[in-house]
């Protein structure tokens, strides 16, 4: 079963920096797009970015201070997070098209 496994979480103040990556496990063939989403306390769960085809789109804010990659030959996709505010804290997820959700990885961001 083809299963998404979240990491690199964790708490950060504001203005910190954070990598996250998401492994995909299990056997896969052809992964067209990948994208991360968050899910903050009371709200509902909204796209961040997405990279597909060698191109990548960013969601509002995040432009400028999140970057979306991947590395096609380990099914990994990162997102490099930075100027973080607490208004970023959330529960972080990557998505592929038909694959379940994963567990997510918690950022936490202090003022």
């Amino acid at each position: 079963q083809v299963q998404l496994v979240e990491s690199g979480g964790g708490s950060v103040q504001a203005g910190g920096s954070l990598r996250l990556s998401c492994t995909v496990s299990g056997r896969i063939f052809n992964i067209n797009s990948m994208a991360w989403y968050r899910q903050a306390p009371g709200e509902q769960r909204e796209l961040v970015a997405y990279i597909a085809s060698g191109f990548t789109n960013y969601e509002g804010s995040f432009k400028g201070r999140f970057i979306v990659s991947r590395d096609n030959a380990d099914n990994t996709v990162y997102l490099q997070m930075n100027s973080l505010q607490p208004e970023d804290t959330a529960v972080y997820y990557c998505k592929i098209p038909e694959i379940p959700w994963g567990q997510g990885t918690q950022v936490t961001v202090s003022s």
